[in-house]
């Protein structure tokens, strides 16, 4: 045997050695279904924790709608919330919903503007070094604890506004709960505004300044509406997450439930009434504790009906772009 057909021979071996063992047909199916399998488990386990939750909302509230003294006319209709004052209980849900709206509508006027701004400046203004430090900086908003929200709330935003703006402002208000949670909700707004801005085509750019349009009009006018879906998703996804929070509306939007619009008043929202109530003294078979998940119903039935509402908002305004 020559010495070629010997470096020959020893080339072939070494390729094969690196292309690996052929596995068989049998190994790889076994494979496949284990990674289907795991998908579907995990798929399965979601939609049963969401089948749980449901089911444990829903068993609760109708023992809650059967106690003595509750009706489900008052608790739909009813304009007076006070659950806890002796043998005179009322259940009447709209003070719990208009101080929840209240607080949210305070935090998207603060934060959708503010975002969407931002979001535009990083996307078609900003340099990319600017935009390397500005854009992480402002997600770490994101990481903070909202415990830390709500104090800030009590210690900064509501001093300056009793001290500033109005001495109507007590301890406990609307505005600074909602301007909190408006600081808190603002990096969701600008980081999935600012992807959804640069995913815009550059070629849609390219031809609004090839028709004389300035930066401002091409931000304006082109990009901002190509990247509508994306903006109105951002949008809603910071609406559901303003109308759920609750560490910084149970520390800083007081505990008094009233139907009022005025944001220099004391509120109280339906999930700061579900942490008033497991975190005090109401017995676990009273009436005061189960009306706390009649209340969680309500908050999952609004979430939900945002959540359709968004999903329709977004398919009409869906753009795609090769």
């Amino acid at each position: 045997m020559s010495a070629a057909t010997v470096i020959s021979a020893a080339r072939t071996a070494a390729a094969a050695s690196r292309r690996g063992t052929p596995r068989s047909a049998a190994a790889r199916d076994r494979r496949e279904r284990a990674v289907r399998g795991a998908l579907f488990a995990s798929a399965l386990l979601s939609v049963a924790t969401t089948a749980t939750i449901i089911g444990i909302l829903a068993s609760e509230t109708i023992r809650f709608f059967g106690m003595p003294g509750v009706s489900v006319t008052d608790f739909l209709f009813g304009t007076t919330w006070a659950p806890l004052l002796g043998a005179d209980k009322h259940f009447g849900i709209w003070p719990l919903l208009c101080g929840t709206f209240l607080v949210t509508a305070i935090a998207a006027a603060f934060a959708l503007p503010v975002g969407l701004i931002a979001a535009i400046y990083l996307s078609e203004y900003a340099r990319p070094r600017v935009r390397a430090a500005v854009k992480p900086a402002l997600e770490v908003l994101a990481g903070i604890p909202t415990v830390v929200y709500g104090y800030f709330a009590l210690t900064v935003i509501t001093p300056f506004l009793h001290d500033h703006v109005s001495e109507r402002f007590g301890t406990f208000n609307a505005l600074g709960a909602g301007i909190a949670v408006g600081i808190m909700i603002l990096p969701i707004v600008a980081s999935l505004s600012e992807d959804a801005l640069r995913a815009v085509p550059r070629s849609l750019r390219d031809a609004a300044f090839a028709l004389g349009g300035t930066r401002f009009d091409v931000s304006v006018k082109v990009v901002a509406p190509a990247a509508l879906s994306g903006i109105m998703a951002s949008w809603l996804l910071a609406i559901t997450r303003a109308i759920g929070e609750t560490m910084i509306v149970a520390l800083a939007a007081g505990g008094m439930a009233a139907m009022t619009l005025s944001p220099t008043a004391e509120v109280q929202t339906m999930t700061a009434y579900m942490v008033q109530i497991f975190l005090g003294d109401a017995p676990a078979t009273g009436v005061e504790y189960r009306s706390s998940y009649a209340v969680a119903t309500v908050l999952f039935v609004v979430t939900l009906g945002l959540t359709l509402v968004g999903n329709l908002i977004l398919r009409r305004f869906r753009e795609e772009y090769d």
